[in-house]
């Protein structure tokens, strides 16, 4: 029997930042697209764009009435991964609660993700 997992998932606060960010959207939106890419001061950053379909190879992660989209090259750099939509005094953002992430620089853009081992995801599914 193979297990099925989701790559990420998301709590409520970031699923209902999601659905507002679609409803108030000029165009017809599916959902976001995130991955990560090479950059900053540690390493990589976290990306988000709108979505408006579905591309070849993506991961889709149905959770909590939204859709979110996952480049298929951050895949492995984001197993496991909480996303979350934070309120503070000074700002609002969605935040990655990534158990693959190793350091972060001290303005909070940047990250240094260690990516899971293909061999490590096989043995999982088994």
């Amino acid at each position: 029997m193979v297990k099925s997992f989701k790559v990420m998932s998301l709590t409520e606060a970031a699923a209902a930042r999601i659905k507002s960010i679609i409803a108030d959207a000029d165009r017809p939106i599916a959902g976001v697209r995130v991955g990560v890419k090479n950059g900053g001061c540690a390493g990589m950053s976290y990306t988000m764009e709108y979505a408006e379909e579905r591309r070849p190879g993506e991961d889709v992660v149905e959770d909590r009435g939204v859709s979110v989209f996952v480049d298929p090259k951050a895949v492995l750099f984001l197993l496991g991964t909480e996303m979350d939509f934070q309120t503070t005094k000074l700002s609002s953002q969605f935040v990655f609660n990534n158990p693959n992430q190793t350091s972060a620089c001290g303005c909070g853009e940047s990250v240094a993700i260690t990516p899971v081992k293909p061999e490590a995801l096989q043995a999982a599914e088994a």
